[in-house]
Order: C-alpha cells, then sequence, then structure tokens
C-alpha cells in the first residue's frame, strides 16, 4: 500500500506548477488598481467593482497562503522573489500585511486549536451563523478583538521578524486610513466604500467563517489527525476554494491547495487507517 509520506511527496509544491499563483495574484492585483478610475469615469459599474473585489480580497488569501508556506518559492531559491513578491501583493486588497498573516498562519498550524496560542481559536463558533458575527465582533477595536490578540502573540514570539511584522501593520493600516479618508473627503466616499471597505469586510468573513472556522469547528481537538476535518463543503469543491480537503494542507503544508484533493484520494487507505472518516468525499 502506498504510504501517506509517498503520496505527499509525489504533490509537494517542488514537483507542481505553482507559477500560476503569481500570475493571477499579479493580475488581478493590476485589475482591483483599475477599479477606482474605472468606476469614477463610469466605465465600470460599483456593484461589479465591489462583487469581483470581494472574491479578490478572499482569493487573494488563498494565494498568498501558498506564499505563507514558501510553495512558491523556498529561501535560498531564485524562485523566493516571487513567493515573496506573490504573497505581499495578494493581499494589499485585503489592506494587511503578508508579513503579520504569515507569523500568525504559521502559529496557527503549530498550535491547531490551543484556545490560547492558536491565533485562529478566535474564530470558534457553535454554528456559521454566529461564526460570521464573531468575525464581525473581532474586527471591532477593544481587548477581545483580532488586533489585540495579534499584538499579544507577536510580543510572545519576540522575534525581530514579529516586531517588523507589527510595524508593516501598523503603516499599512495608517496608509490605508488615510488614502479612504482623503479620496472621500474629495468626493468619492461611494467609491470608497463599495470598491475598497465593503469588499474587504466581505472578504475577511468569507475567510474567517468558510476558510477558518468551518474546517476547524468545533475547534475541540488537538490531535494531527483530528484538528481539522475532511468534509463536503456546502459551497462545493470550487466554491469554497478546496478547503474541503484541508485536513491534507495540515498534515502536510508543502502540498499546494490546488493539489489536496487529487493528494486526499490517493491517502484514503492510509487516513482511514489512522482513524480518519473518508467515507463522504468520494463524489467530489
Amino acid at each position: 500500500m502506498t504510504t501517506e509520506y509517498a503520496v505527499a511527496r509525489k504533490f509537494a509544491a517542488e514537483r507542481m506548477r505553482t507559477w500560476p499563483y503569481t500570475v493571477i495574484a499579479l493580475t488581478c492585483f493590476a485589475a482591483w488598481v483599475a477599479f477606482f478610475p474605472l468606476a469614477v469615469l463610469k466605465i465600470l459599474p460599483l456593484w461589479l467593482g465591489c462583487a469581483l473585489s470581494s472574491v479578490f480580497v478572499a482569493g487573494g488569501y488563498v494565494v498568498s497562503h501558498e506564499a505563507m508556506h514558501s510553495n512558491l518559492g523556498r529561501a535560498g531559491t531564485r524562485a523566493r522573489f516571487w513567493n515573496e513578491l506573490t504573497g505581499y501583493v495578494a493581499v494589499i486588497p485585503m489592506f494587511q500585511s503578508f508579513r503579520m498573516l504569515r507569523a500568525m498562519h504559521l502559529l496557527h498550524h503549530k498550535y491547531c486549536n490551543d484556545v490560547v496560542k492558536d491565533p485562529d481559536a478566535i474564530h470558534a463558533a457553535p454554528n456559521l451563523w454566529k461564526a460570521l458575527v464573531v468575525s464581525w465582533l473581532n474586527r471591532q477595536p477593544g481587548a477581545g478583538g483580532t488586533a489585540a490578540r495579534w499584538r499579544r502573540h507577536i510580543d510572545e514570539l519576540g522575534t525581530p521578524d514579529a516586531k517588523r511584522a507589527l510595524v508593516e501593520t501598523m503603516l499599512l493600516q495608517v496608509t490605508a486610513m488615510t488614502c479612504f479618508f482623503t479620496f472621500a473627503w474629495r468626493g468619492y466616499a461611494l467609491e470608497v466604500a463599495l470598491l475598497w471597505w465593503l469588499p474587504r469586510h466581505i472578504g475577511l468573513s468569507y475567510i474567517h467563517a468558510v476558510l477558518s472556522w468551518s474546517p476547524h469547528h468545533p475547534h475541540g481537538q488537538t490531535g494531527r489527525y483530528q484538528n481539522t476535518r475532511v468534509t463536503r463543503h456546502p459551497f462545493g469543491y470550487y466554491l469554497s476554494m478546496g478547503i474541503d480537503y484541508h485536513l491534507v494542507h495540515h498534515l502536510y503544508p508543502n502540498i499546494p491547495v490546488h493539489a489536496t484533493r487529487a493528494a486526499y484520494r490517493e491517502m484514503i487507505p492510509a487516513l482511514t487507517q489512522r482513524g480518519v472518516d473518508c467515507s463522504r468525499q468520494l463524489r467530489s
């Protein structure tokens, strides 16, 4: 029987084509930048710009996620530049620092579902609708929100890279707010709201509820084969951006997201022996 480790090696990033992630990131970023002048010139309907920008926020996180795990270029290789560029560019519509997101995501992998040490544990909720409410509340100022929790994690890390992530985040947030208020003051408040502000929140709601809450619910297990689920997401494989097979990602983060389904199918016998319920996935 083929072992899960052999399958993981087969589908590892260095054996897969990952350059499309960079192409997607740069193309979507160029489109996102163009939306504002196109909307001002009445060429692009605001509703369409809002919808596409929301997709770019959510999809940008998925693209940058590959860069967080260095799947687009390992340190010390010529591809490293493209890995970092892709990571930073993909999350600009989110108005968030890639360095900060990477630091928090790697902590999530290290301490998955630990209520104190896992940054994503803050998204725990009894159901999807409450997860959406929790996501919104976590974005508000205060000691119980995401910003305060991330600052605590950064202090606990205490590394130069962690401190730089905090500085980057602060500078990016100040720059974003300055742009928001400046363009609104100049008479473009509606464009700012529908092309930048609202898509960011729609995208973050999707990220938190679909990509974070769903695969880890009910957030009670910390074991390697139990801390995330393999499940048929109601949105389907593509609309949930492959989150159905999140277990494969946690087991082997060097497998790109587009390859997790194929890797899972070959791992089924090995995962079943590990006690993973694989009965509902073959139809995907």
